[in-house]
């Protein structure tokens, strides 16, 4: 697996701290981006790509980040999910919907084998290696957060409570706003149950959605 070292940050690397101001719930996305390398860069990086500069990228990336935008849609205005996110609102306000989404990355983590055939090691370092030998195309942002992401191995790691709480906790102390995400995970496995049957209720559907957004992405490349 390539290695991407916290040395070699083209931009001087911020530290840890400030890297945070970002989403996490990467494994759901990269696992739905299927397998061209450049619609599994587009969804990588979205987030970090605003307004015109999607135009400076190839059209495959920018299907990436089309497929993301779409993923996040449906997610954000389904049932399910909008359900879970009005259930944890009054503990965690305007940081539900990131806390239901690092639910979900962990739900998929922890049983990934349902999921897929390739083993999550495998996939995870597939993952690490295509980004990494993508760098001089990443957005500065994300190129700052890649040494951190690999060498915390972010991917591999949500399946666990205690990388699951290590990542809300470090969250929490990094929002402009008070979140009490630091008591996220504790909540998780108060009603494990719960959100657990939310996720395999969404996720096929997420899935279904993804697939037919992203053939007709690749069909048009």
């Amino acid at each position: 697996m390539a290695m991407f070292h916290e040395g070699t940050c083209i931009l001087k690397c911020t530290t840890f701290e400030k890297l945070f101001n970002v989403l996490m719930n990467f494994l759901a996305h990269l696992y739905l981006s299927g397998d061209n390398r450049e619609v599994i860069l587009g969804n990588f990086i979205a987030d970090h790509v605003k307004g015109n500069k999607v135009m400076t990228y190839s059209p495959g990336i920018r299907g990436g980040i089309a497929l993301h935008r779409s993923i996040d849609d449906f997610t954000d205005h389904h049932p399910v999910v909008k359900e879970c996110v009005e259930r944890i609102r009054p503990d965690f306000r305007k940081y539900a919907g990131v806390v239901v989404d690092m639910y979900f990355d962990h739900f998929l983590s922890n049983d990934w084998n349902s999921w897929s055939n390739e083993p999550l090691k495998s996939f995870t370092s597939r993952m690490y290696d295509i980004i990494i030998e993508s760098s001089r195309i990443l957005p500065p942002r994300t190129l700052h957060m890649i040494p951190y992401m690999q060498n915390h191995d972010w991917l591999g790691n949500y399946g666990n409570f205690e990388g699951l709480n290590r990542a809300l906790t470090g969250m929490a102390r990094r929002t402009p706003f008070y979140s009490n995400m630091e008591t996220a995970a504790d909540k998780l496995r108060e009603e494990y149950g719960y959100y657990e049957s939310c996720f395999s209720l969404f996720f096929p559907e997420l899935i279904v959605h993804s697939n037919k957004v992203r053939n007709e992405i690749i069909t048009g490349l």
